[in-house]
């Protein structure tokens, strides 16, 4: 059980985010996001709910979602400048 509650390390850390580059999200991570996005957050918990299986892991992955999509707000003002 004391396995559970140990940090993950760098290189585990920097696979994960590689992968979710290459990849990017299941079809309901999309569908939460989208809920997310016109403020149906108790609809995105029920979404990910009946998925996940457990209470717990669908609030993690609400508040993943939620995080990623303030990243993309902020980061994407940056990202449209046009180069000349």
């Amino acid at each position: 059980m004391f396995c559970l509650l140990t940090k993950t390390s760098k290189r585990t850390l920097f696979i994960r985010s590689l992968i979710r580059e290459v990849a990017g999200f299941a079809p309901y991570e999309k569908r939460i996001t989208e809920l997310l996005k016109v403020g149906k957050d108790k609809r995105a918990l029920k979404v990910a709910k009946r998925k996940l299986g457990t209470h717990k892991r669908a609030k993690r992955k609400r508040e993943e979602m939620s995080s990623v999509l303030r990243k993309m707000r902020s980061g994407g003002g940056v990202t449209t400048e046009k180069k000349k």
